[in-house]
């Protein structure tokens, strides 16, 4: 049997991420499902893995089947109104009596250090307590709540100085009051507040389900205004997703700059969607994840380094630094998470009204998706508002992608004479004009 060999080349694409996430405040919230599965031994390996990379965690954990087993018809009754349970007395006591075992079950699976497992040499400590204040949630539409509450306030400073001293902070599904009382609360609650009261840099969901399917599936990055538009729209939405969508729109309205929908049964999910670029579930985040804008000089580097091996190959003209540098205005880039994966560039002759659309390159990762259309568009555009009526392009190995989208080739004669001066023969690029629907 072939021995099975370290993956390196993900371990070094990662290293940004080890990178960014060292110190970050995470929330990372699952229900009791999670901790009922025989393969909550690898999620507790993750957990591990990332407090060991410096992460600061939060973890907030459901108990809704351990309740519902000790409320099975006979034992006690089981009531639910506007999808949240009325906890009346003996309710209560169930909830106790769940949440008690699984908040020890999850502190027990931390505390392991046995050898030849992923959990050797570790020495976590946990830490527990009445970080959540809550208020009952009282009679709605005629149904009184009981012991069901809502949060009212979360102590973040607590939470701050356990995991300033290197702590896991762990957190049920209950609230306590001033006098005493304490109260059954929502487990996405308790995360979305907390989450809210740090600033955390990521509220992390681990979900049963409502992500959706093929057509039905949401897109795998949103901004908020997105997500809230998907809300607000026509389409009916699973309603599991519709709740977790709601969960994620507060988490960032109230300051928290991504929150992670993760399929629970996806073993690898959390790993990957936290050190790979393109993730593993559904992000929703308060900034733009992806976007086209204007380069700037920062974007130097990035863009040097994705149009590196293009040069090295003759599909594009090398560029130095300084050069770029110089002419950095006239590009547009697309990054994503940081990393500019596609660019171009514009260079207008106004005596002769012709733009040249130059250095357009998409990373081998992210073509096909329609980024080099939307780059191409964006050129369009630009040289429109500039006055320009027409685009050309020199390329060696990529006219028939311009000629699809309505190029014709040309000779040198129609290059304009400044632009014909600097034409590399040895180079012997083809010559591509297009005519520029000028706005009515």
């Amino acid at each position: 049997m072939a021995k099975k060999r370290f993956d390196t080349e993900g371990f070094r694409r990662a290293a940004p991420y080890i990178n960014a996430h060292r110190g970050r405040s995470f929330v990372l919230a699952f229900g009791g499902e999670a901790v009922a599965d025989e393969r909550f031994s690898s999620l507790i390996h993750d957990i591990a893995l990332l407090h060991s990379l410096g992460v600061r965690l939060v973890l907030v954990h459901g108990a809704r089947p351990q309740i519902e087993a000790r409320l099975r018809p006979g034992k006690g009754p089981i009531r639910f109104h506007q999808g949240r349970r009325v906890t009346d007395d003996m309710a209560l006591a169930a909830v106790k009596e769940a949440v008690g075992c699984v908040r020890v079950e999850i502190e027990a699976r931390l505390s392991m250090g046995l050898v030849n497992t992923p959990m050797s040499g570790m020495n976590l400590t946990v830490s527990s307590g009445n970080y959540v204040t809550a208020r009952p949630l009282g009679v709605r539409e005629g149904i009184d709540f009981r012991h069901t509450g809502e949060v009212r306030k979360v102590d973040a400073q607590a939470i701050v100085r356990q995991l300033d001293l290197g702590h896991i902070v762990l957190l049920s599904a209950l609230g306590y009051s001033p006098t005493g009382e304490t109260f059954n609360v929502s487990a996405l609650e308790v995360a979305t507040a907390t989450a809210a009261a740090l600033a955390a840099d990521k509220l992390i969901l681990l979900v049963e389900g409502g992500l959706g399917a093929g057509a039905r599936q949401p897109p795998r990055q949103m901004t908020l205004e997105v997500a809230q538009a998907l809300l607000e729209g026509k389409r009916r939405l699973d309603p599991q997703l519709r709740r977790q969508l709601e969960v994620a729109t507060r988490a960032c309205r109230e300051g928290v700059a991504r929150v992670h929908l993760l399929q629970r049964h996806d073993e690898d999910a959390l790993l990957n969607e936290l050190f790979t670029r393109d993730g593993a579930g559904t992000l929703i985040s308060a900034k733009t994840y992806e976007g086209l804008c204007e380069a700037g000089i920062d974007d130097v580097g990035g863009i040097l380094e994705l149009i590196a091996p293009l040069e090295r190959s003759g599909v594009l003209v090398h560029r130095s630094r300084e050069q770029l540098e110089l002419e950095i205005d006239r590009f547009r880039v697309i990054g994503r998470d940081g990393m500019i994966i596609a660019c171009a560039a514009l260079y207008p002759f106004p005596k002769d009204a012709v733009g040249e659309l130059a250095c357009l390159a998409v990373h081998p990762d992210y073509r096909n998706g329609g980024r080099g259309g939307t780059l191409l568009q964006q050129m369009e555009a630009q040289a429109r508002a500039l006055g320009l009526k027409r685009l050309l392009v020199l390329t060696t190995h990529t006219a028939h992608w311009f000629v699809e989208r309505g190029f014709v080739q040309g000779d040198l004669a129609t290059l304009p004479m400044r632009r014909r001066d600097l034409y590399n023969y040895q180079r012997n690029a083809k010559v591509f004009f297009k005519d520029l629907e000028q706005p009515s």
